[in-house]
């Protein structure tokens, strides 16, 4: 099962997270804000993919199934960035960070694909790139990208861990309303 957690912002914004419940690891981020006049924006994911929703009977033109797929996945000590369906050869990447612009910088010497990776989480705690802790490989079409995470944004994170714990435990000792093994009323 996951366990979702809905942060509603002072600025309005919102950010939903699924954390898997045995590995207490993080599978989905999502974030979305307002326009100015109040209405709510589109998710943007952070961390995981958006469902795919294909309907062949309303679409007459899809993405094509070969382009490069971006994907961001969240491990204890690191970010891993994967871009699946790459297939060039590993001498014909080039993953550097760039300090100016505060991102990962990924590009083909046959300049066949380009993308600046930011990662939100440096960006709100407000801590520099490291050039030293970025490490990437290429295997089976797909590159992946891993930045090793500083200690503040780990001990961070387990605090942000302990606290939904707590919650966790606070919720299993009295379940909410409607929620939990409540008897079902037969037709």
């Amino acid at each position: 099962g996951r366990r979702k957690v809905h942060t509603i912002m002072p600025d309005g914004s919102e950010m939903m997270e699924e954390f898997e419940l045995q590995t207490d690891q993080l599978v989905v981020r999502k974030r979305r804000g307002k326009t100015v006049l109040g209405r709510e924006l589109d998710w943007v994911y952070e961390v995981g993919l958006p469902p795919q929703r294909i309907t062949i009977a309303n679409e007459t033109l899809a993405e094509s199934g070969a382009n490069p797929v971006f994907c961001r996945l969240d491990h204890i000590d690191r970010f891993e960035f994967r871009v699946r369906n790459l297939p060039y050869a590993k001498h014909n990447y080039s993953v550097t960070v760039d300090a100016a612009e505060r991102k990962i910088v990924v590009r083909t010497a046959n300049k066949k694909y380009y993308k600046c990776i930011a990662i939100e989480d440096m960006d709100r705690a407000g801590l520099p790139l490291d050039e030293h802790a970025l490490a990437w490989e290429h295997e089976n079409n797909t590159l992946i990208v891993q930045y090793r995470k500083p200690t503040q944004l780990i001990a961070a994170e387990r605090q942000a861990a302990a606290a939904r714990q707590k919650l966790g435990a606070a919720d299993s000792d009295a379940p909410a309303k409607g929620e939990g093994d409540v008897q079902c009323p037969q037709q």
